[in-house]
C-alpha cells in the first residue's frame, strides 16, 4: 500500500517522532484498560513549542469556535455514523507531545483529510497553542475531561468537574465548549456521565466503533492492520496522539483509506 510517494512520507514522519521520542513516549488514553504512564523526551519540532504562555494564559482567538449540535434522529452516545457516505472519521484523544500532534494534524492535512481531537484539559493547560493550532487546521476540537482519570467511578460533583473543567479551558482558549464530549478510560458513558455531559452543554457523546489500539504501542503495521481490519462507511475511529506507532501508520491508513474510496472527514461532517 502507499507506494513510493507514501514510503518517503513515512520516512520523514519517523524522522519526527524520533526527534520527538527517545524511546518511551506520552501516556495515552487507555479505553480498555490502565496503562502505566511513560516518560517522554522532547526535542526538535516541540521546542518551537516550548515558549507557549505560562499554563492557564487566554489566548487570542481568531473567531470562535464550532459550539456543540444536536443532531436529531442520533442517540445520546454515538459510536458510528451514517453507512451509506463514504466517510469515516479519525478521532484523537488529545494529549502527549505537542511535537508528535503536530506531525499527525500535518500529515492528515497534506493528504486532504480532517480528523476529530478531544482534548485532555490539563493537556491544554500546558500547551494551550495546540488548540488553535487544531482548529485553524479545519479540524473538529472537543472535550476528553480535564484530568483524564476513570471518570465512571467518580461521583457526582467529581464527574461533573471533570467534564466542565475542561469544557471552561477550550471556552477560554477558543470561545467555545468545543463540538463534542468524550468520556476518559471508557470508549462508553455511563448513564450519569451522559446526563452530567447534557447539563453542561453536550448534547451527545462520542463514542468509537473501531479501536486502533495504538496506546498499547504494537507497532506502526499492527495499528494498520487494527483499522482497516475493521473499518467501513461510517466508522468512528479511536487513535491517539503521543504515540510514534500513530504518526508512522497514518500515511498508510490514509492511503488505504482513499484505495477504498473512504473520505476522512472531522465527525460533525460524517453526521451532517
Amino acid at each position: 500500500m502507499g507506494g513510493v510517494k507514501s514510503i518517503d512520507r513515512r520516512g520523514a514522519l519517523r524522522a519526527a517522532a524520533g526527534a520527538a521520542a527517545t524511546g518511551a513516549l506520552a501516556a495515552g488514553c487507555t479505553d480498555s484498560g490502565p496503562a502505566a504512564p511513560r516518560s517522554l523526551s522532547s526535542t526538535g519540532p516541540s521546542t518551537a513549542l516550548s515558549r507557549e504562555p505560562a499554563p492557564g494564559t487566554a489566548q487570542p482567538a481568531a473567531r470562535t469556535a464550532p459550539a456543540p449540535r444536536r443532531f436529531p434522529g442520533e442517540p445520546a452516545e454515538i459510536a458510528h455514523g451514517p453507512r451509506d457516505r463514504a466517510r469515516v472519521a479519525l478521532t484523537f484523544h488529545g494529549q502527549g507531545d505537542p511535537a508528535l500532534a503536530t506531525a499527525v494534524l500535518t500529515e492528515a492535512e497534506r493528504a486532504g483529510a480532517r480528523i476529530t481531537v478531544l482534548a485532555v484539559g490539563s493537556w491544554l493547560d500546558e500547551h494551550p497553542v495546540m488548540a488553535r493550532r487544531i482548529l485553524d487546521g479545519g479540524h473538529d476540537l472537543g472535550n476528553h475531561t480535564l484530568h483524564h482519570t476513570d471518570i465512571s467511578s467518580m461521583d457526582e460533583p467529581a464527574a461533573y468537574a471533570e467534564i466542565t473543567g475542561c469544557a471552561e479551558r477550550l471556552r477560554r482558549l477558543t470561545g467555545s465548549i468545543g463540538t463534542w464530549f468524550r468520556p476518559s478510560r471508557s470508549p462508553h458513558a455511563t448513564p450519569l456521565v451522559r446526563r452530567l455531559a447534557r447539563r453542561a452543554g453536550y448534547p451527545h457523546v462520542l463514542s468509537y466503533d473501531v479501536d486502533s489500539l495504538d496506546y498499547t504501542s504494537p507497532g506502526a503495521p499492527a495499528v494498520t492492520r487494527n483499522v482497516v481490519g475493521a473499518i467501513r462507511d461510517g466508522s468512528v475511529v479511536s487513535l491517539h496522539f503521543g504515540y510514534a506507532d500513530t504518526v508512522t501508520a497514518l500515511p498508510v491508513l490514509l492511503d488505504e483509506l482513499a484505495r477504498r474510496g473512504l473520505r476522512a472527514v472531522t465527525t460533525t461532517e460524517l453526521l451532517t
